[in-house]
């Protein structure tokens, strides 16, 4: 025999209860609802494209922090209750060492489809000597770790460091290869720019280079800031192309030197 009639109202309201309700379509929505569903799947829209086209801009303008400014000499006074000026004139010959406060790295440009930004990488990992005699510097050895040079991204670091070899060349250099005159920087108002011609060794490769030189006597030694062009296929270094990022084919290593004796 078959159910009940009363028992069988009862299943068809479970079941009915039980049924998903139907997804509202625009056109089931009142006018109102209708205008803010519109208005929703065009912003929608417009921002999936912004992310597509407009992207770069972002990337470019938006998101990526400022690059740190170039290395300069630091603003001299002879003593805390003067005024900026030059420190008293000394005699500049003598072996200096680079001390505490000393930096190294590089500044290269990307490009981001179409986007330009500026990368530049710091470490204060520097060493070497420096030696000058009868007012000309006639030794000089810098050496930069480069292993430990960091950006403000660290895939980038991690990409820079595979591209030197930094586990088997962790260290770039630079030497002098012939004298040149400082001796103005003892008795000279402000700094003295000057070439000095030498050999940079980057991942294993030793190419000339000019470093461009601005020394100035400080209260306790020297300062010198250096810095250094450089093309990347010199040192056997294909600029990366990563998709949509182009780094450019050449760049500027950068140094700051604080000199003691």
């Amino acid at each position: 025999m078959g159910e009940p009639p009363a028992e069988l109202r009862r299943r068809d309201r479970r079941l009915a209860s039980s049924a998903p309700a139907p997804t509202p379509t625009s056109a089931h929505l009142p006018p109102e609802h209708r205008r803010r569903w519109l208005i929703g799947t065009v912003v929608t829209v417009v921002l999936a494209v912004a992310a597509v086209v407009g992207g770069p801009w972002v990337y470019a303008n938006l998101t990526v922090p400022a690059p740190q400014d170039p290395l300069e000499l630091s603003t001299q006074s002879p003593s805390p209750t003067v005024a900026p000026g030059p420190p008293a004139a000394m005699d500049v010959d003598g072996t200096w060492t680079i001390s505490t406060g000393s930096q190294g790295g590089y500044r290269i440009g990307e490009v981001l489809s179409g986007e330009s930004v500026v990368v530049a990488g710091r470490t204060d990992q520097v060493t070497g000597t420096v030696v000058v005699s009868g007012g000309a510097l006639t030794t000089a050895r810098v050496v930069v770790d480069t292993a430990s040079i960091s950006t403000d991204e660290s895939a980038r670091d991690a990409y820079f460091r595979r591209a030197l070899d930094t586990t088997t060349f962790p260290e770039a250099t630079f030497e002098l290869s012939a004298p040149v005159d400082v001796s103005e920087v003892g008795t000279a108002s402000g700094p003295v720019t000057v070439a000095a011609p030498g050999t940079l060794t980057l991942r294993g490769v030793a190419v000339p280079a000019t470093a461009n030189l601005e020394l100035q006597r400080t209260v306790s030694g020297v300062e010198v800031v250096a810095s250094v062009p450089l093309t990347l296929a010199d040192v056997d270094l294909d600029p990366p192309e990563l998709g949509f990022v182009t780094v450019e084919p050449t760049g500027t290593i950068e140094i700051l030197l604080v000199l003691v004796r």
